[in-house]
């Protein structure tokens, strides 16, 4: 794959990281979130930066250990939905995580399926994900997804001679490499660092 797509690909992965930092740039720190509301306050140019952490696989007790070990470091969490949805009987079946979120519910995960973390800038690089066995680990729960919507798509098309699904799951397998890629980079990593 070519750095131009891993680099357009990669980009929309930190989308709202990159927003949130141009916020804080311009002067404005994040204060509260809602389902489609971000509520900024005037700071200093560039007082905060933030990373976006995904924890949808997560059970509502470790999505929460999780905030509370980040604030315990010093960092603002503020929980985000990953989507819209404003259907009744919100309830969503999360196959590829952990035992405890498989089922999300209003009193689970269901919209807040991201942390965003803000720290002070220091002027240091912010990253959640330092170790390589930790990037691995990340980089495996984005890719599952996926992996699971593909092979679902994959099923469908062959059993109903569907060319959309087909379509669809080819889509899928994109998001999928740029992912693995990202495993296998890390791994050469590791490697290197060994030596």
């Amino acid at each position: 794959m070519s750095k131009k797509y891993y680099r357009f690909f990669g980009g929309l992965l930190n989308a709202q990281a990159r927003w949130l930092n141009k916020m804080s740039a311009r002067g404005y720190r994040l204060v509260r979130t809602e389902k489609l509301l971000y509520e900024f306050e005037a700071c200093q140019p560039n007082e905060v930066t933030y990373c976006v952490e995904f924890v949808g696989q997560k059970s509502r007790e470790h999505a929460e250990a999780y905030r509370d070990f980040l604030e315990e470091m010093g960092y603002k969490v503020f929980y985000k939905n990953i989507n819209l949805n404003y259907s009744i009987g919100k309830v969503r079946w999360r196959p590829w995580a952990e035992k405890g979120g498989r089922i999300a519910t209003n009193a689970s995960t269901f919209n807040r399926e991201l942390l965003l973390v803000e720290k002070e800038n220091d002027g240091k690089a912010f990253a959640l994900h330092t170790s390589h066995e930790d990037k691995e680990s990340y980089y495996t729960t984005l890719r599952n997804p996926w992996l699971l919507l593909l092979m679902m798509l994959a099923a469908f098309a062959v059993a109903n001679g569907s060319a959309i699904l087909s379509v669809l799951a080819v889509i899928c397998l994109l998001p999928i490499l740029i992912y693995q890629s990202q495993i296998w980079a890390n791994r050469r990593e590791a490697r290197t660092k060994e030596w």
